[in-house]
């Protein structure tokens, strides 16, 4: 179902409030069925700056709970790091 105008005006509002008075999101990766572990902790090392070994307790985490809480902050700051892991195959949201 394709948002309206009127819809998508409100969420670009929102956006804007939320980026004005710094809410905080979360950049959430989530378990899939199709990334290996390998993958998902090398994207993890090379974009998220993380260790192998910080990578693979993350990617761990993942897999038995089903999602993990990768970064926080305002909208904008987050919006590059889920356009490149979304690029890469991961599962990821801002929440």
């Amino acid at each position: 179902m394709q948002a309206t105008v009127e819809e998508e005006v409100l969420e670009q509002e929102l956006v804007a409030v939320e980026e004005e008075i710094g809410l905080s999101k979360k950049l959430i990766l989530w378990n899939d069925d199709f990334n290996t572990f390998e993958h998902v902790i090398g994207c993890l090392v090379r974009y998220i700056k993380k260790t192998y070994d910080e990578a693979e307790g993350i990617a761990w985490i993942v897999h038995t709970r089903g999602k993990y809480i990768l970064l926080e902050g305002q909208r904008k700051n987050l919006v590059e790091y889920y356009n490149i892991l979304k690029l890469k195959g991961l599962t990821v949201s801002i929440d």
